[in-house]
């Protein structure tokens, strides 16, 4: 069974961070969410990985505490199935039961903190802490990525040619060879591109073409 529970005042905000809890044992949600909700913070628990795995990922920073045996899927094997559907929630285990080949299979797979019970309250909020601002900069890298991504596609096919080449060294004179356009041409669209792409300059717009992955096109010219 999944238990909400209920925001105050001080959680109202939909991008307040959220604490996800998986644990079978009841005892230990309750406790968990007391301790969480007491620093203000929002928590969803639930006691099955197949309960979590049904839920909507939260769209505000978060992170998942969770317990390495759990009935049906362990909290590895669920640490694994967020992996393959591309979630990327922070986790932390808890276990009462934790072995080196345990840690070293969480930690390996990204865990950011694999915690024994009875864990310390204050080792488990520094560790919630770390995770959260762990997802709080990856969703910030993720939307700035996206921002220039929405600009390349409004870039022209021929506007995204010359980014290619620009972005690979080449002058201006190179990509009007390289294109078959007069270098005057290409200028115009340097210009058009560094407006669309909102660069400062060239090496801004290096790094949003690193940033999306795009290759960058070296022509067929002879030096």
């Amino acid at each position: 069974m999944t238990d909400h529970a209920k925001p105050t005042q001080a959680q109202a905000s939909a991008d307040d961070p959220i604490v996800l809890i998986v644990d079978d044992d009841p005892s230990m949600r309750r406790a968990l969410t007391n301790l969480f909700q007491s620093v203000g913070l929002k928590v969803e628990a639930f006691g099955s990985a197949a309960e979590i795995m049904e839920a909507k990922p939260p769209a505000a920073p978060s992170c998942l505490v969770l317990d390495i045996r759990l009935p049906g899927s362990s909290g590895l094997d669920l640490q694994a199935d967020l992996a393959k559907a591309n979630i990327h929630t922070p986790v932390i285990f808890i276990t009462g039961h934790g072995d080196i080949p345990m840690t070293v299979r969480a930690m390996k797979s990204g865990a950011v903190d694999f915690l024994t019970k009875p864990v310390r309250d204050q080792d488990m909020l520094d560790a919630v802490q770390a995770a959260i601002e762990r997802d709080r900069k990856r969703r910030d890298a993720e939307k700035s990525v996206s921002g220039v991504r929405s600009r390349f596609e409004s870039l022209s096919a021929r506007q995204r040619d010359v980014l290619s080449l620009v972005a690979s060294g080449l002058m201006n004179k190179q990509v009007a060879a390289e294109l078959g356009l007069a270098e005057i041409t290409v200028k115009i669209y340097r210009g058009q591109i560094m407006r669309k792409m909102g660069a400062k300059s060239l090496a801004d717009l290096v790094r949003m073409t690193d940033a999306l992955g795009i290759p960058r096109a070296r022509g067929n010219l002879q030096t």
